[in-house]
């Protein structure tokens, strides 16, 4: 966002880091995140560059007292990996979060045995004490939905066939899965929408992702999961991803007629 101000104001780095009595690499290493701006300077900047907008100063100034806070999950450091970190410490500022999950239910909505049960078979390397930490940490994340007064908002558009799938080894994971789907969708802030197996085609058919917003000015971050890592996108390249939340919610069932297809899934586990 400074980086974005910054040219807006017409500015190049020489000209606001000379203006700000700083050294060129000081403000190229805050605008590129690898160091530290106090409230002050960030206040220096913000009139430097002509923001008036109350709520963008309130916005950065907040992040900048922020940033050398310690989160829960640091507590976990030696199974989350700086990229999850990353995400965690996101979600834990969103506003609201749009998920598109194709293959499986969203970690923000998962009962500890199915994270457990997912995790053990899609890792290699991870001990069995490593996997319960994660489970831990992936049911910790879950105090967003109930934050009090600001509890975030999460739209999850789930691809049926997530529902169907199979665990060997404890068969009642799907089971307990699906009644706590039903469960968590009667909260005010979450809603679940479910893409039936005969959609229409739609722009989710090129995979999963997360769209994370924030309040204010701040602006959306899009989370690129697969096997090996996250990637993120930021600035405007999320906004091929805003326009394809739409499509996507309009091809997946409405929220009554998901919550009926999910209820009938849980049934048929019941037999």
């Amino acid at each position: 966002m400074l980086k974005r101000l910054r040219n807006d104001a017409g500015m190049t780095l020489e000209d606001a880091a000379t203006a700000m009595g700083w050294k060129v690499p000081k403000l190229s290493k805050i605008e590129n995140a690898r160091q530290q701006i106090r409230p002050a300077e960030v206040t220096g900047l913000l009139d430097l560059y002509g923001v008036e907008d109350p709520e963008v100063f309130t916005a950065l100034e907040n992040l900048a007292k922020d940033a050398g806070k310690k989160g829960w999950w640091q507590t976990y450091s030696g199974v989350v990996s700086p990229a999850y970190a990353d995400y965690i410490s996101l979600e834990d500022d969103a506003e609201r979060i749009c998920e598109w999950a194709p293959l499986a239910i969203p970690g923000l909505l998962q009962t500890a045995a199915y994270a457990r049960e997912t995790m053990t078979a899609t890792s290699n390397s991870r001990t069995p004490q490593e996997i319960a930490a994660l489970a831990e940490v992936r049911q910790a994340r879950q105090a967003v939905l109930t934050r009090p007064g600001n509890p975030l908002q999460l739209w999850a558009i789930i691809h049926e066939a997530a529902l169907h799938t199979r665990f060997e080894v404890r068969p009642a994971t799907m089971r307990e899965q699906l009644r706590k789907l039903l469960d968590i969708a009667e909260m005010p802030n979450v809603t679940v929408q479910i893409m039936p197996l005969d959609s229409t085609a739609h722009p989710g058919m090129f995979g999963g992702f997360g769209l994370v917003s924030f309040p204010g000015p701040t602006p959306d971050v899009v989370l690129l999961e697969n096997l090996t890592g996250a990637t993120y996108v930021e600035g405007d390249g999320t906004q091929p991803f805003t326009s394809a939340v739409e499509r996507i919610r309009a091809a997946a069932l409405p929220v009554e007629d998901s919550l009926a297809r999910i209820a009938q899934i849980e049934e048929g586990h019941r037999k």
